[in-house]
């Protein structure tokens, strides 16, 4: 068996609600889907959601190089030698994480369909499902309540605020949200690096009888010891988001405790390979693992799932970026119920590509 096509295209989602995060409304997103094909007629499928605001990629930059780059190296080869292809592909997709989350999404696609198996499965195969939060961006207080009113109703039990603006904002929507969700429902925050070492301790202090979660990456990505002094200074969780680039990124971080939770983005990281080895060295390193996710479709949230689903030390998901997009090619990929997903019963990631 030898790869024998490798195309992409791109497609454009318009997002059903635009949102607002600390530095930035999103009202699309643009997605490049990946087909890989063999010699006995499996493909596999990939998706790469780059956000230039997060990792410095461009749509144009990743359909070049998935175009261009990446076939020289798969046409012919093995797609079951994964690693060795991965590796081979460093030079071309370095500082192109999201292309190379595709590349790995769909060899590891390709994996399970030859094996006959889900993907969660042949990686480890721990649960069966996980809860995943539903994110509201920046809103005034009432919108912020009616969406959350909304999503509840829904069956999420998991509400995901955006801020960083705005501390007493801030603080004020979530005591709102929590008197109005009542204390059943999980509540986390998310700054996008929107405050300062001493707004950070602010809020947390502030927002106390909010019952939080958790505090998702409140200083600037580039000075991770200020995420330190946070983490250090307040009773509740810190998570690392933007700070989280790499294995290498991980390895500081922990080393050094600067955090004491990791979101892994495939996108962010590279895929699924490497996301292993950082959740690795979160275990090691007694972090808990959050996976998250950027404007994805389907395919991709359920490359994240199966992930989320195979290792033990994946406490949270944040996987819910395709909920709003309209156009969605892969849609159906993942089953979502009473606020919990669960992957489709078939080999590989289960998803059908629908241009």
């Amino acid at each position: 068996m030898e790869i024998v096509r490798v195309e992409a295209q791109v497609v454009e989602m318009r997002l059903r609600e635009p949102y607002t995060v600390a530095y930035e409304t999103y009202h699309s997103a643009a997605n490049v889907f990946l087909q890989i094909e063999t010699s006995t007629g499996l493909i596999g499928l990939g998706c790469a959601a780059p956000d230039e605001h997060v990792t410095g990629e461009t749509v144009l930059e990743v359909l070049r190089v998935v175009r261009e780059d990446v076939p020289e190296i798969l046409l012919g080869a093995d797609p079951l030698r994964r690693d060795f292809l991965l590796r081979g592909l460093e030079p071309e997709l370095k500082g192109i994480p999201s292309a190379s989350a595709a590349v790995d999404m769909a060899l590891c696609d390709l994996l399970g369909k030859v094996a006959g198996l889900p993907v969660w499965k042949v990686l480890g195969g721990f649960r069966t499902r996980i809860r995943t939060s539903v994110t509201i961006g920046i809103l005034p207080l009432e919108e912020t309540l009616e969406k959350a009113r909304r999503h509840l109703a829904e069956g999420f039990t998991s509400l995901k605020l955006k801020g960083g603006r705005s501390v007493e904002e801030d603080v004020e929507k979530l005591l709102k949200v929590r008197e109005m969700a009542g204390p059943g429902v999980e509540l986390r925050f998310d700054a996008n690096q929107g405050y300062t070492v001493e707004q950070s301790i602010h809020f947390v202090n502030a927002s106390r009888a909010a019952r939080l979660e958790l505090i998702e990456q409140p200083t600037a990505q580039g000075q991770p010891d200020l995420l330190g002094r946070v983490s250090s200074s307040v009773h509740l969780p810190v998570m690392a988001d933007e700070s989280l680039l790499s294995l290498r990124d991980a390895y500081r971080l922990a080393k050094n405790e600067l955090a004491d939770m990791v979101n892994i983005k495939l996108m962010k990281v590279g895929g699924i390979s490497v996301a292993l080895q950082i959740d690795a060295v979160a275990q090691a390193a007694g972090l808990e693992t959050m996976v998250g996710c950027m404007d994805e479709a389907a395919l991709s949230i359920a490359a994240g799932l199966h992930f989320s689903l195979a290792r033990p030390n994946v406490s949270y998901a944040d996987l819910d970026g395709h909920l709003d997009l309209e156009g969605d090619p892969t849609n159906g990929a993942v089953v979502l119920r009473d606020g919990f997903l669960y992957p489709v019963d078939a080999p590989g990631f289960g998803a059908e590509l629908k241009l």
